[in-house]
């Protein structure tokens, strides 16, 4: 082969899009949530959030078992739009923000596919650590307008509180809380 055809063929498969490969992922903050709700007495939902959260992730659409994430979160930024309320959540009653300043989530597993499966990890809560199991899908990855790579996730999960040491009587209703996660991450050069 002449030295022009090879560098016209190599030029070829430099175009071609590259598979897919694992990647290290950082938790882009201001486009990620962990959002909750319970009922109120059982008469009506009420809605938060977690505003403050990090961690990094890492994801391989070829080998989606190895996929992992990291998850901190801000307790002290719990957030349900109404001062009053988040003051008491704040408080030894629920969250007790000033000896358990933060919530992590590590995976130990994943189970599914490239798009969807289930995240096996460890949830430590109000000084609590236990298993959980986190639904979760791809909702797309690909470049962004400012020269990065992106992927994101979203995932939910029913937690009961009392199995985290928080036991303060809102009824019987309220004794689980459900949480959805949506998880943007910038890949890591």
């Amino acid at each position: 082969m002449d030295t022009k055809k090879l560098v016209i063929t190599g030029m070829l498969f430099a175009a071609l899009p590259l598979p897919l490969q694992a990647a290290e992922y950082k938790i882009d903050p201001a486009h990620s949530f962990v959002e909750f709700r319970i009922q109120h007495l059982g008469y009506s939902w009420l809605y938060g959030r977690f505003n403050t959260i990090n961690g990094s992730f890492s994801h391989d659409p070829n080998a989606p078992q190895d996929n992992k994430i990291s998850v901190e979160i801000d307790t002290a930024s719990i957030d349900t739009n109404h001062a009053k309320r988040d003051t008491h959540l704040r408080n030894e009653d629920f969250l007790d923000v000033k000896k358990f300043p933060k919530a992590t989530f590590e995976s130990t597993k994943f189970i599914g596919s490239a798009d969807e499966g289930v995240v096996h990890g460890t949830l430590t809560l109000h000084g609590v650590s236990r298993p959980i199991e986190i639904k979760v899908k791809k909702l797309g990855e690909g470049e962004d307008p400012w020269g990065g790579y992106r992927a994101g996730f979203v995932g939910t999960v029913k937690l009961v509180r009392k199995d985290f040491g928080m036991t303060y009587q809102l009824g019987p209703k309220s004794e689980d809380m459900e949480l959805e996660l949506g998880i943007e991450g910038i890949r890591k050069q």
